[in-house]
């Protein structure tokens, strides 16, 4: 009996002895994996761009003036040479009461001053008849020998004198008649009066074949020399324009192939960089981080009828592809980790995880090209963590 019970007793304290040793063993970390796998890599740089039309003509008002209402709508076609806007000669001012009577005193006094000036008229008219009379008189008596030469040369000279005033008081009568039509101009042409406009339209033409962008103003009104009425372009000629981080920009050149996604269309939209321009400019980010940003101006090289419903102004996801390789052996780039000068990474062999130094080409913010330290189908973390060692146990999640 006694030995039976010395035998339970032993297999007992074994019971828990292997029980405290299994407490104290290291659990396996559940973790995430990935498989190393070949094919197409590519490096790209996102940014959102936006549509213009290549040649954008805004027309402006040649003079100051009185624009008529434009019955044109934003999208109509227009032909090169066609009328677009109508120019009116700027509309006359409404006289208040003390401009109206200064304005009909001024009508008297032109009215008065012309008849002064008729009246002039008439008396240099009857001086110069006399004179003309006296002339005549005076050669016939210095030819009958009665009038001396000296008397003559006097005639001649007072006819001469008198003809003369008798022309200023005509052209004094010319003067004093315009001057009454200046003073009842004021008068007629008031904005207060249903006056008909005799002024001459200017007529502003579209300078190409196009479409209708934009109308600064449609209704009628007063508008400046120089002021803004219509914007015309070509919405078949469109490129687009990406702001860039200056970082960025750098490692794009004339002739980078672009692909523009989530444009509404259901595939993307190849194209081309023509002009990464020179000058930076600072943006503030919706963060409020002050940027350095580069407009890069990309064109469409798919056909024209893959991308028709595109318009001015429209929001295209632009991505650049900076580098392109089609049988490339990539992981996900969470899987490394710097080790020392280098990267490294944690392979999984029989359910232990095993780090492993290996060697990266080019990466993008979700993949990476592995140059050397793996092979193809071979299983990595991802994200691996501080309780990752060489060597731990780990369960497949």
């Amino acid at each position: 009996m006694r030995t039976h019970r010395w035998i339970i007793i032993i297999i007992i304290m074994a019971l828990v002895i292997l029980l405290i040793a299994y407490g104290f063993m290291p659990r396996p970390v559940t973790v995430d994996f990935a498989e190393t796998s070949r094919g197409p890599f590519r490096v790209t740089i996102e940014e959102e761009g936006e549509t213009r039309v290549k040649d954008r003509f805004v027309i402006s008002a040649s003079v100051a003036g009185y624009v008529r209402r434009i019955n044109l709508d934003v999208g109509d076609p227009v032909k090169k040479g066609e009328v677009v806007a109508e120019l009116e000669p700027l509309r006359p001012i409404v006289l208040d009461p003390r401009s109206l009577a200064q304005a009909e005193a001024d009508v008297s006094a032109a009215e008065s001053a012309l008849r002064a000036a008729k009246e002039q008229v008439g008396a240099t008219e009857a001086d110069a008849e006399y004179a003309k009379a006296n002339l005549e008189r005076m050669e016939k008596l210095h030819e009958d020998g009665y009038a001396s030469k000296n008397a003559l040369e006097r005639a001649e000279a007072e006819a001469k004198r008198t003809e003369a005033n008798r022309l200023s008081a005509e052209a004094a009568v010319k003067v004093a008649r315009s001057e009454l039509d200046k003073a009842r101009s004021a008068l007629l042409y008031t904005a207060a009066e249903d006056t008909v406009n005799h002024g001459r339209i200017v007529m502003v033409r579209s300078p190409v074949n196009g479409s209708i962008l934009n109308i600064y103003r449609k209704s009628e009104g007063v508008v400046n020399s120089g002021e803004p009425l219509i914007d015309v372009g070509d919405q078949g000629a469109l490129e687009v324009e990406i702001e860039v981080l200056s970082a960025d920009a750098v490692k794009i050149k004339p002739g980078t192939p672009v692909l523009f996604e989530r444009w509404g269309g259901d595939l993307p939209l190849s194209g081309k960089v023509r002009v990464v321009e020179p000058a930076g400019f600072t943006k503030i980010s919706s963060l409020g981080v002050e940027e350095q940003r580069v407009l890069v101006i990309a064109d469409f090289i798919s056909l024209p009828e893959s991308w028709k419903m595109l318009g001015d102004g429209y929001r295209v996801e632009a991505s650049f592809i900076i580098w392109e390789g089609k049988d490339v052996l990539q992981i996900p780039a969470s899987a490394l980790f710097r080790k020392r000068d280098g990267w490294a990474v944690f392979v999984v062999e029989n359910r232990r995880a095993f780090q492993r130094q290996v060697e990266v080409g080019h990466r993008t913010g979700l993949k990476a090209e592995i140059t050397s330290g793996l092979t193809e189908r071979e299983m990595v973390i991802t994200h691996p963590d501080e309780s990752i060692k060489d060597s731990t146990r780990i369960r497949l999640r």
